[in-house]
């Protein structure tokens, strides 16, 4: 179906979806017991979706490695979900990262999200430890050798900020594909066009691994600005405006940011893509509702 012939039906650009889409989320570890809560509220509300699986992030300079490793091991006793965790270079010689996947690994944990990781203080320039992993790459290749994990890794459709060029963001990419990782999940971002062309270009590049595109749904632009910094994605102008004047009224916040992201998640559905990766900021409200509009509904267990 063409664009004339949707509009033509009045059907919005997601009602193609024909439950053909699979999702993941993402969640961080708690750092109160109250924020344990939300937590736990958010897991057990999206699981009914039934996702190919839900990653638990790491903080910088491994800050947060026991709290990553108790939601994990939560989710895996007292759920039927899969959970991811995350594993960086940052802070820690190969032998201490080993440890920690053969940790995952015997805890039954069989997927992984490798990653550089971020510095431990804001703004200083990444260093690879003396004795650890000096890049995704590097760990992925050590991990496997550890275990035959399952392991994602990162994308970036906008350059990161650390990266000379885009062909350098997109040759580390398939270093990271070589060295065996079995998916990409993207950073977020705000147009369909710039997640599918880079797709395209690393399709070209030889880069052949899924390439999942990250999800966002934004109700506070002032907390996104802030992560869009430390990745290199653009807040375009228009989500600004879309916001200005809303600080007041968080309900019509959340109105808008579904409507944004389903519209983005459409866009992409139209280009091909069929499963989404939502970073949830362990909220369960907007992802459960963007699923809901892509035909992404619960299953009974």
């Amino acid at each position: 179906m063409n664009a004339y012939e949707r509009l033509s039906q009045h059907l919005p650009l997601f009602a193609e979806a024909r439950g053909d889409i699979q999702v993941s989320f993402e969640f961080f570890p708690p750092k109160t017991e109250k924020m344990a809560e939300t937590l736990w509220d958010s897991v057990q509300t999206l699981a009914p979706l039934q996702p190919r699986f839900v990653s638990v992030t790491y903080g910088a300079g491994g800050s947060t490695r026991e709290r990553t490793h108790q939601t994990v091991e939560r989710i895996l006793k007292e759920t039927s979900l899969t959970p991811a965790a995350h594993l960086t270079c940052v802070g820690a010689s190969k032998g201490e990262v080993d440890d920690v996947a053969r940790e995952y690994w015997d805890l039954g944990v069989r997927n992984i999200v490798a990653l550089r990781g971020d510095p431990p203080e804001p703004g200083s320039k990444y260093q690879p430890h003396p004795h650890g992993y000096r890049d995704a790459a590097e760990l992925v290749e050590g991990l496997k050798k550890v275990a035959p994990f399952d392991i994602s890794v990162a994308a970036y459709p906008e350059c990161h900020p650390d990266s000379s060029s885009r062909r350098f963001d997109l040759e580390n990419l398939k270093r990271k594909v070589d060295a065996g990782a079995d998916r990409a999940i993207s950073q977020f971002f705000f147009s369909a066009d710039c997640f599918l062309r880079f797709r395209d270009e690393a399709a070209a590049a030889g880069i052949d691994a899924e390439i999942v595109p990250g999800i966002l749904p934004v109700s506070n632009v002032a907390t996104t600005r802030r992560f869009a910094q430390t990745c290199g994605a653009a807040i375009p102008q228009w989500l600004d405006d879309l916001f200005e004047g809303l600080d007041d009224l968080p309900a019509a916040r959340q109105l808008i940011a579904a409507t944004v992201a389903a519209e983005l998640c459409g866009q992409l559905y139209a280009g091909g893509i069929r499963h989404f990766h939502f970073y949830t900021l362990n909220r369960a409200e907007l992802s459960y509702a963007i699923c809901h509009l892509l035909g992404v509904r619960a299953k009974q267990s």
